[in-house]
């Protein structure tokens, strides 16, 4: 069976909505955060040398990384599921945002978090300073990144109603995670009308619902 270690709050949400998607059984290992840090505990560096999560096992293979998990869980039990065609456009645009998701949607939306939570972790004496340097990079270089990458998003669902095309795939499942982000600190779905039914659209899937019973309470849901 399938053993997926999972991190409260984390990308292995994704890996369990996508298991649920194609029927398969599987385990879940909890991790929880700490409370402090938000880091993830050394417990999970036993199953991977970097300590992140999601990590799968299934049996004798170990899987690391969101997009890797989601290609290899594809080729081992898709069985052509959940993604389109090879050679089609559906098939590039699905390879796009599979990789995209991780590669350029997230690092700005990580930049905003850690520079929000620098002012209230520095000392106070130096909490002023670390505020105003902190405010100058979200609003000078953050935040624009942002703008271009929301306005990406939307206008990308204006051609399809999903991201790889007019049917649901696991790029969407992998695009989750940014667009639920983003809904939290990046922008307002009453602003994005195509985001915020693409969130309404992935949180009435049935799948979507058994993997939050699965895997817990999820920030972003």
């Amino acid at each position: 069976m399938i053993k997926v270690h999972h991190l409260n709050d984390s990308r292995s949400q994704r890996v369990l909505w996508l298991l649920e998607e194609l029927g398969l059984e599987y385990e879940v290992v909890r991790y929880a955060r700490d409370a402090r840090t938000r880091l993830a505990p050394p417990a999970l560096r036993a199953v991977h040398p970097l300590g992140k999560s999601p990590v799968i096992q299934d049996g004798e293979v170990v899987v690391a990384e969101t997009g890797a998990i989601v290609e290899y869980l594809l080729d081992a039990y898709g069985a052509g599921r959940l993604r389109p065609a090879a050679g089609t456009q559906e098939a590039r645009r699905f390879t796009y945002w599979l990789h995209y998701a991780e590669g350029s949607a997230m690092p700005p939306l990580l930049l905003k978090l850690v520079f929000s939570l620098l002012p209230r972790r520095a000392p106070a004496l130096l909490r002023p300073l670390v505020q105003g340097v902190s405010n100058k990079a979200i609003a000078g270089f953050v935040e624009p990144q942002l703008r271009d990458h929301v306005g990406f998003w939307e206008a990308e669902l204006g051609r399809s109603e999903w991201f790889a095309g007019d049917g649901f795939t696991a790029a969407d499942i992998m695009m989750s995670f940014p667009v639920e982000a983003g809904a939290d600190r990046a922008f307002d779905p009453a602003e994005r009308p195509r985001l915020r039914d693409f969130l309404t659209r992935i949180h009435a899937r049935p799948a979507y619902r058994r993997a939050l019973e699965r895997g817990g309470p999820y920030a972003y849901a």
